[in-house]
Parts: C-alpha cells; sequence; structure tokens
C-alpha cells in the first residue's frame, strides 16, 4: 500500500464521537428494554431465546450499528493510491519570460547578464510552464508556454543582436503580447528582464490591465548598456512590476525561481487532485453492508 494518502481526511475527526459513544455502550452492558433488571436470569435468558426481548446478539449487538457507521466514515476519508493513467490536464500557472533585445541590451554586456538570468530561470521552475517573448521596437512570440526547458535554453543561447528586428525598445509590446498568449491570466506571472529602457505610460497601462486580470508582474533588472545608449530613469522597471511582483537584480534569480515555483497554481481547484488518484473509498464503505447483514438477519 505504498503511496496511500487520504483524499478527504477531516471525516476521519467524526471518529472521536463515535468512539466515545462505543466505549459508553460497552460499559452499560447489553440491554433488553430494562426487563434485565427485574425478571431472574433463567427467565431473560429463554425469553430472549425465543426472540420476545432484545439482547439477543450477545454484547457486541450494539457496536454493530457503530461499525456500520465507522466503515462508512473510513470510506469517506478518500484512501486511495497513485494512478499510473492518471489524466494530463494543461496547466494554466504559466510564466512568461519577456527579454529586451533593444540595442542598449542586445549590443553591450547586458545580454549576456540576461541570458544567464533567463537560463537560471527557466532551470529553476521544473513543473511550471515556461515561455518566452523576445521584443525590441517591436514583441514576438519566441516560444509559447512549454514544460520542456531545453527547447527554450537552446533559444536563449543563440540570442544576439540580430535576433530581434527594428530599433527601440516598446515593453508595452511585450506586455500586450503576454496578455494574447496567456490563458488564464490570474494563475500566470510575466517576468520582464531589462535595464529599464522604453518604460512609458503605454506601458505601465499595459502592466495595470494584466495585473487585473489576476497576473503578477516582475522585473530582472540587468546592467551593461551598450555605449552610447541612454540610460534609463532609475526607477523605471519600479514603475512597470505590478500585482505583487517585484524588482530583483540579475544576482537574486535564484530566488525568484525559488517563490514562482512555490507559487505555481496559487488558485487550482483542489477537486482536480483527486483526478491523479484512485480513490478505494467506494469500495471500502461497500463493506459496511457486512454489519448491516448481521444486524438483519432474520432469526430462528
Amino acid at each position: 500500500m505504498t503511496g496511500l494518502v487520504l483524499l478527504r481526511p477531516w471525516w476521519l475527526a467524526c471518529l472521536l464521537p463515535l468512539l466515545a459513544l462505543a466505549w459508553w455502550l460497552d460499559r452499560r452492558g447489553p440491554s433488553a428494554g430494562g426487563w434485565e433488571q427485574v425478571m431472574p436470569p433463567p427467565m431473560l435468558a429463554a425469553m430472549q431465546a425465543v426472540g420476545a426481548l432484545g439482547g439477543t446478539t450477545g454484547r457486541w449487538g450494539p457496536l454493530l450499528p457503530l461499525g456500520t457507521v465507522a466503515v462508512l466514515l473510513l470510506g469517506l476519508s478518500g484512501p486511495a493510491l497513485p494512478r499510473a493513467d492518471a489524466p494530463v490536464l494543461a496547466r494554466t500557472d504559466s510564466v512568461l519570460i519577456a527579454i529586451d533585445l533593444s540595442p542598449s541590451v542586445a549590443r553591450g554586456p547586458a545580454l549576456t547578464q540576461a541570458q544567464q538570468a533567463a537560463a537560471a530561470l527557466i532551470q529553476g521552475l521544473a513543473g511550471r510552464p515556461v515561455g518566452l517573448i523576445l521584443y525590441s521596437g517591436e514583441a514576438y512570440a519566441a516560444s509559447a508556454p512549454t514544460t520542456d526547458p531545453r527547447t527554450l535554453q537552446t533559444l536563449i543561447a543563440v540570442l544576439d543582436a540580430e535576433t530581434v528586428p527594428g530599433q527601440g525598445s516598446r515593453p508595452a509590446a511585450a506586455i500586450g503580447l503576454a496578455g494574447q498568449m496567456l490563458a488564464d491570466a490570474g494563475q500566470a506571472d510575466l517576468v520582464v528582464i531589462s535595464d529599464g529602457g522604453g518604460v512609458d505610460r503605454q506601458a505601465v497601462a499595459e502592466a495595470g490591465r494584466l495585473a487585473d486580470a489576476g497576473a503578477r508582474i516582475w522585473a530582472v533588472q540587468i546592467i551593461g548598456a551598450a555605449p552610447h545608449a541612454p540610460l534609463p530613469a532609475a526607477d523605471a522597471l519600479d514603475r512597470l512590476v505590478q500585482g505583487g511582483g517585484q524588482v530583483v537584480q540579475a544576482a537574486d534569480i535564484d530566488r525568484l525561481a525559488a517563490r514562482l515555483q512555490a507559487g505555481g497554481d496559487p488558485r487550482r481547484n483542489p477537486d482536480l487532485r483527486a483526478l491523479g488518484f484512485r480513490d478505494l473509498g467506494p469500495f471500502l464503505a461497500a463493506f459496511a453492508a457486512l454489519p448491516l447483514l448481521q444486524m438483519l438477519r432474520r432469526r430462528q
């Protein structure tokens, strides 16, 4: 029975009053409607033998109904074993990583830092679907959310200044594209890896709309802009994060990955957990028929 779990363990709490009632009935002894207190024992035994009085089932007779209830409670607690043929459900707690490939990043040392941060983040998000967005003046969906990190690692390793055409930096386009890619934004996270360039009113507005849908928006600050590139405002990424997200430094990417991994799927329906197990409760509850049959057996 390795791997046995209880899907509804709170039903076991009902066993406590049941045990107390069983103890009280056992202490009271067999009952014959009060006649056992006034009739001589031989007469009482004769009356019980012909079925005229209760108590023919002995001291265990009053406990049979309690045994039935106990077996039903054990069945309701949901003892279950993991299913090898469990259905695979589409997860809706995706993480989208948007990498800034504007000239200020792609033509400077910040590109290597962005690649390392993205690779480490993907490595730490095992189990959550991860998608990739690349943007400069426009945004492009490089990969839909996938649980295979090797696909994304290959894409990230070959990023360079020529990967994304165009000039400028428009995180608003990346955030808008993220909203289109997310099937359920209420269970998703968006991580923007950027130096903060291009954060304007439109980007903040797009972030607000995505956060209103329930998503969290995080930002990873990278440094090392290309020569002669304009420096973004120091608080640019602070204005971008919403929905409970934060700005983190590239050196703290492992901590961010751990937080995202722990917070994945926070609002998943707990009833779906039962689909991964074979519920033995109904089979166990069927055994409650045994004490019922004993109680209903015909007296000769």
